[in-house]
């Protein structure tokens, strides 16, 4: 995620900022010029400082507090680039449904934000109503006898099902620790199960060539999935696991390796834009400090290959955990990242661009 600056003051700004503290003038986010830009309103509409010459009008959703995208003023949407992907929300009568759809949110439109700058293919359910990307955010039901249905997160053919229970932080860690994950955030959720959904669009789509490509790298992924997921559950990753996969989950079957992949490599790409915007160097001040030496200078979203992200990640990972440590906080990055895996990282940056 870049660093964004109110224009009106210089100003520091967030992705999710509203209002510049300092200045008081309201914010907007404009996915076309990629700016959290200071508003002069002009009667029902803004005109943006950071995109003069164009009148804005805010995302319906910034009504209920869950989004501050613009959209051109002329246009006929209502919603915005990342909102209108929404098939279900929650009941929002209910305070807790609105406050946990606000998190959802927030944790979307930061996906939408990478997405958008890997300039990948995005149709919603009014382009493409059968495979369109969509999402479902649910809460599991009672019925009058007690009974309760539980909402599965997962993907099914574009449509993305998110829990609205995953955004309790203290049900989240409850059900990380359950499942013996290192890490579990509702960011990781959506980079998780939009990778599905790219699988379908950039592999199974496109035909033999581009199936047994991946195949070649992840493994054949017409080995029975509900199999394969019950063996998984009942006798957990193989002993040598971290020599061939990201995560233990990943090795359940081919398209978990997959999206599991995919969300990591969405980590690496926006948190090493983080540390560009903000100037981040490493420099370990011991005798072999030269070879964990990084300095992002580069866009990373238009990275030439695999191995310029990653001679940067592992130092950043290094030196962050280390602080996190310091913090007496979990690893930052509790992730080892294996030969085998960079070749499948590498696989997702060619796909990717």
């Amino acid at each position: 995620m870049k660093l964004f600056e109110c224009e009106h003051c210089g100003q520091p700004l967030y992705f999710e900022n509203t209002l510049c503290e300092s200045c008081g003038h309201q914010l907007g986010y404009i996915p076309e010029v990629n700016k959290v830009t200071a508003l002069e309103p002009e009667g029902q509409v803004f005109t943006a400082l950071g995109a003069p010459g164009t009148l804005y009008k805010f995302c319906q959703n910034a009504e209920l507090d869950a989004c501050n995208w613009l959209i051109p003023s002329d246009s006929t949407e209502t919603h915005c680039a990342a909102c209108r992907h929404n098939r279900t929300i929650p009941d929002l009568s209910d305070a807790e449904n609105m406050a946990r759809w606000r998190k959802l949110e927030m944790a979307k439109h930061h996906l939408f934000y990478t997405l958008l700058k890997l300039k990948l293919p995005l149709r919603n359910r009014v382009d493409d109503p059968q495979g369109g990307l969509a999402f479902d955010f649910l809460s599991d039901q009672v019925d009058a006898n007690g009974n309760v249905t539980t909402v599965l997160t997962g993907h099914d053919e574009g449509l993305i099902t998110i829990n609205v229970a995953e955004a309790d932080d203290a049900e989240r860690e409850r059900r990380r620790t359950q499942m013996g994950e290192p890490y579990r955030t509702l960011l990781g959720h959506f980079r998780h199960e939009v990778g599905h959904y790219f699988w379908d669009k950039l592999i199974r789509d496109q035909g033999e060539e581009a199936l047994e490509k991946c195949r070649a790298v992840f493994g054949d992924e017409r080995a029975d999935y509900g199999q394969a997921l019950q063996t998984h559950y009942a006798n957990g990753a193989p002993a040598n696991w971290q020599e061939s996969f990201v995560s233990t989950y990943a090795t359940a079957h081919p398209w978990e390796d997959f999206a599991e992949t995919w969300a990591h490599y969405l980590h690496i790409v926006d948190t090493l834009e983080t540390a560009r915007a903000f100037g981040i160097k490493v420099k370990p001040k011991i005798k072999l400090g030269s070879e964990m030496q990084a300095e992002v200078d580069f866009d990373p979203h238009k990275a030439t290959n695999i191995e310029i992200l990653i001679d940067n990640w592992l130092p950043l990972t290094y030196a962050v955990n280390a602080m996190n440590r310091s913090m007496g906080q979990p690893d930052f990055y509790p992730f080892i990242l294996s030969p085998a895996v960079i070749t499948k990282l590498g696989y997702i940056h060619d796909l990717t661009h």
